[in-house]
């Protein structure tokens, strides 16, 4: 399986949306609304880092983190999530590989993530 894994741009917001309805549709503890979660983050200018994983030019993943508040006022945390993957390509590794360049992503930064 060849993918790779890259910055989301500007044309990838519907096709994220799809990928993340698909990668929870049939998930038995989803409330089915994460591509609504990750759509109202976008909006709101809240996504500081969302990656795609591409095969064949296709997106069939996605991870995204969003700014959080800690109680104790630290800084540079993060919630992820979701991390979405399209059901023919679940079991892959797919979102451990998208969790992992999301980290490297962040270290990279100086930046944490919870």
């Amino acid at each position: 399986m060849n993918i790779k894994i890259r910055n989301e741009s500007g044309g990838d917001a519907e096709t994220i949306h799809r990928v993340t309805a698909l990668a929870f549709r049939d998930a038995p503890h989803s409330d089915h609304t994460e591509q609504l979660i990750v759509e109202g983050l976008r909006k709101a200018g809240a996504l500081s880092l969302s990656l795609v994983a591409e095969s064949g030019g296709e997106i069939v993943g996605h991870v995204a983190i969003s700014p959080v508040n800690i109680s104790d006022n630290s800084t540079n945390w993060f919630g992820l999530g979701p991390i979405s993957v399209l059901p023919e390509y679940q079991g892959r590794e797919l979102a451990r590989n998208l969790w992992r360049k999301l980290l490297q992503t962040l270290k990279k930064r100086g930046q944490r993530v919870v």
